[in-house]
Parts: C-alpha cells; sequence; structure tokens
C-alpha cells in the first residue's frame, strides 16, 4: 500500500474508533499524542480509569489480524509513552489500561468490523503503572 494511502487508512479508521469509544460513553482525552518516547492514537477515560489505545485497521486480516502488530516492542513503547503522559498530567494515582481497537475495513463503502480488546495487554518494562 502507498505510504500517503495507508495514512489515510489509517485515520480514517482511528476517527471511526473516536467515534466507537464515544458510543461507549468515554471521554476523549487526546488523539495522536506525542512525547519524546512515541505516539498513542487515543487517551481516553472510562470512568475513573485513563485508557490508552491502540488503533489498528487493516483491509483485510489474510497477513494477520491488525491486533497482531502489537509487538512486545510496541508495547514497550506504548507504556513508556503512557507513563510520561501521566507524569506530566500529574495522573499517577490513576488507575490505566492498555487497550486496542482492531478495524478490518475490506469495503470503504461498508461499514467496518471493530473489535474492542480492553486490557490488551500489561503494562511492560519498569516504573510506575497501575492498571
Amino acid at each position: 500500500m502507498l505510504r500517503w494511502w495507508a495514512k489515510l487508512f489509517g485515520d480514517r479508521g482511528e476517527r471511526e474508533a473516536v467515534r466507537y469509544v464515544r458510543g461507549l460513553g468515554w471521554r476523549i482525552l487526546a488523539r495522536k499524542h506525542r512525547n519524546r518516547l512515541g505516539e498513542i492514537d487515543l487517551i481516553a477515560q472510562d470512568g475513573d480509569t485513563i485508557v490508552f489505545i491502540e488503533v489498528k485497521t487493516r483491509r483485510s486480516d489474510a497477513a494477520g489480524r491488525p491486533e497482531d502488530a502489537i509487538t512486545p516492542a510496541k508495547q514497550k513503547q506504548l507504556t513508556g509513552a503512557a507513563l510520561a503522559f501521566l507524569k506530566k498530567h500529574r495522573l499517577l494515582q490513576r488507575r490505566a489500561r492498555f487497550d486496542v481497537i482492531s478495524i478490518v475495513w475490506p469495503d470503504m463503502a461498508a461499514a467496518p468490523q471493530i473489535e474492542h480488546f480492553r486490557n490488551a495487554f500489561p503494562p511492560v518494562g519498569f516504573g510506575q503503572m497501575y492498571s
């Protein structure tokens, strides 16, 4: 897939994930949050829990499910970026977790297939994180 097309497709998937998360009644705190440790697609609030959400969008699952792309290295990067966010915003005392939203969208004219994995993985590495 061409790089620009992949970005547009991924952005569309993230917008769909935002609609899905808002439909759950969660509050969106940030989109595409960047810090020196990486990017977090979505940060939301589910009750008193801060949820760091990785969104993976694919046209099909022929090469594997989208959620399978969350490697241990990616989990470690997300953990560090999430911890930096919690520290910066003085939220270390809050509960936090990592969710993955998997979107398979074979036909852009039709509704996508969305699968939500709550507590998809535990914090990786050293540091303070509450789950």
